[in-house]
């Protein structure tokens, strides 16, 4: 007996409709991206229960006339596709021609559509995917849809819907990343009768950031403009202050298509490295224009995820936009005085950069593991005297000194090219629908790009140190606080990852025992191999406990305990930890021991030479992402005593 038959129609569409019509956000969005690609430039959305009883999308696009809006919902009928090879460069939001089919297929639907030159126009009424009457009727051009009771004839897909909040707030999200899209075109949004927001479209994506992420969000913008290969690239990133706490506010667009990539937040994340706090992530609103025949936007039934030809490029193409973008602001938070008044956030500084300029930085080599051999001096640890026979080099002898601000005047202060940051890795994209495998792991960017940046300090004025922490700047109309122990950080660590840079190791002629427990000691032998290229040598001397017999001349012995167990919390993050990764961990941990303590008094020229490599630019974050500087201006301080 044969168990094979064909389904029947409603069945299939069923089917259909649980591929592209997952919940009642799916239905927005594809009647949304219909009217974009009809032309709106006006689309108004209202929503009821969540979308589950009632949506009504209305644009003001060209609108249908009575012979295609009686075909509209039928599967596979469009009018964006004609042959195969069109496929190769899909230009519209929308193209499968199951959209409509699918939500009729599910619901019941009401169409009204007029084109310009028609005297009326039509309406169509479909329930469950069949068309019940199709009648002329008076509307204004373009086209209105009313999808209500969505799921009502397929109970067991209703049953798994969240809450009408919930899904209301999916539709609300997803609006927001469809909106940004097309800062031209005007949308309202409303929601159980009441409006939610109102776009103005004037094509200022500014404005549409206004409007739809808050003022906050607004101004604490950098703008990011680039092209590179094909590629071009611009929009808004957030300042490493302004990071946010999850990757909620991350918008990313591939020709004018809003969509979800791996690949593209990777690159964007990694442009913050070191200069972002840990945990936090950046925001964006970044477009990308690449042309149609080098990205596949049919990876995934709701088109949300894209495919790229070439996927280097692209990643290349936004890592070395924002870092440039990032490099180039010399953006200073403002110090906010009172809850009372309005937030006070700094306003970055956009330096003219045409779009079509050459973008990113020349990769700046680390230290080469396998072949860097630290110079070496012979040093008594804490409360040691040296001992007759034991010194069999003709190095001198030398006591631990109090620290003098190495990388401060050793580096001279007006030089105009910021450091880079390390080149990124490129990360594997994997699995799942949509998702692929990047064949490029490892790869980084390896373009010469020159860039060199002149930032020249307006004339300043030391007026002292506060708290042992903080020298105070007068420039112009303004006073600046920074923070010397960040300041000193970030150079150290851009010191240490020059290529200019050779660790100065120091031998200790009796080696110090270090305790630090059975963890911590584990994870840095394990690591001893790596850590010898940085002028560590040490090797574990019982359970819990190393002997260190060579450290790096800028790590003080008396902090060595707690360096060795914050260096080991870092390493310890992964199993398998990348090359950069411990190189920057190790940076970050030398560069925070070594640089100035903050509660301690500092010599006139040490602040002076601190401040001036801030003001050049040198100094905007702490490798940790703490900003370096607070500004505040005479117009808060006059306002505060109110002398104005």
């Amino acid at each position: 007996m044969a168990i094979i038959k064909q389904l029947d129609p409603h069945v299939a569409d069923l089917i259909a409709a649980g591929e592209v019509v997952e919940r009642p956000l799916s239905v927005v969005k594809e009647l949304i991206e219909n009217g974009l690609d009809a032309g709106a430039q006006s689309i108004t959305v209202e929503i009821q229960g969540g979308g589950l009883t009632y949506i009504r999308v209305t644009d003001d696009g060209a609108g249908m006339v009575p012979e295609d809006a009686k075909i509209a919902f039928r599967r596979h009928a469009t009018s964006k596709l004609c042959t195969g090879r069109d496929l190769e460069a899909v230009s519209t939001l929308g193209f499968r021609g199951e959209a409509l089919a699918a939500i009729s297929a599910v619901s019941r639907i009401d169409l009204l559509t007029r084109q310009k030159d028609q005297a009326e126009g039509t309406s169509v009424t479909v329930e469950a995917g069949q068309v019940v009457s199709v009648s002329p009727v008076g509307c204004p051009v373009g086209t209105t849809m009313i999808v209500r009771d969505l799921f009502f004839n397929t109970p067991a897909r209703l049953k798994f819907m969240k809450s009408d909040r919930a899904e209301a707030a999916a539709i609300t999200a997803m609006l927001t990343g469809v909106t940004l899209s097309h800062p031209e075109v005007s949308f309202r949004y409303l929601r159980d009768g009441k409006e939610e927001y109102h776009t103005p479209g004037d094509g200022s994506v500014q404005s549409a950031i206004y409007t739809l992420l808050g003022r906050d969000f607004a101004k604490g913008l950098i703008e990011v403009k680039g092209q590179d290969e094909g590629v071009k690239v611009t929009g808004f990133v957030t300042a490493p202050a302004n990071a946010r706490g999850n990757r909620s506010y991350q918008h990313f667009y591939v020709n004018g298509r809003y969509v979800r990539s791996k690949l593209l937040q990777a690159a964007l994340e990694q442009a913050y490295k070191n200069v972002q706090f840990t945990g936090k992530f950046p925001g964006c609103v970044l477009y990308l224009t690449i042309g149609y025949g080098a990205v596949d936007v049919n990876v995934h039934p709701t088109k949300t995820e894209v495919k790229f030809l070439h996927e280097k490029q692209a990643f290349d193409a936004v890592y070395y936009s924002v870092l440039d973008a990032l490099e180039q602001s010399n953006y200073m938070p403002e110090l906010k005085l009172s809850s009372g008044t309005e937030r006070a956030l700094g306003t970055p500084k956009q330096p003219e950069h045409p779009v079509g300029a050459a973008i990113g930085r020349p990769p700046v080599p680390t230290p080469e593991l396998q072949t860097t051999t630290p110079p070496r001096q012979i040093v008594l640890a804490p409360g040691t005297e040296p001992m007759a026979g034991e010194l069999r080099d003709t190095s001198a002898v030398v006591y631990q000194s109090r620290f003098d601000l190495p990388g401060v005047g050793t580096i001279p202060v007006s030089s105009p090219i910021k450091p880079s940051l390390a080149p990124p890795t490129l990360p594997s994209v994997a699995g799942g629908a949509g998702e692929h495998s990047s064949p490029l792991q490892g790869e980084v960017p390896s373009k010469s790009r020159q860039t060199a940046i002149e930032i020249q300090a307006e004339p300043f004025r030391i007026i002292g140190e506060a708290l042992g922490t903080y020298i105070l700047v007068e420039r112009g109309e303004e006073i600046l606080f920074i923070d010397k122990h960040a300041a000193h950080e970030r150079i150290l660590f851009d010191q240490f990852r020059s290529k200019t840079y050779i660790p100065m190791a120091q031998i200790l002629l009796v080696p110090l025992a270090v305790e630090l427990g059975a963890e911590v000691t584990a994870v840095l032998v394990e690591h001893t191999p790596i850590l010898e290229a940085f002028g560590f040598e040490l090797d574990q001397f019982g359970q819990g406990t190393v002997a260190l017999r060579q450290a790096p001349d800028v790590i003080d012995l008396n902090d060595m305990e707690s360096f060795l167990t914050e260096l080991a919390q870092g390493l310890r993050l992964g199993k398998t930890p990348n090359l950069d990764d411990i190189r920057d961990e190790v940076f970050h941990t030398m560069a925070c021991k070594g640089a100035i303590k903050a509660g301690r008094q500092s010599e006139a020229a040490d602040l002076h030479a601190l401040a001036e490599r801030v003001l050049n630019g040198d100094a905007q974050y702490c490798p940790h992402g703490r900003p370096v500087s607070l500004t505040l201006s005479r117009g808060q301080l006059d306002k505060q005593v109110r002398r104005s």
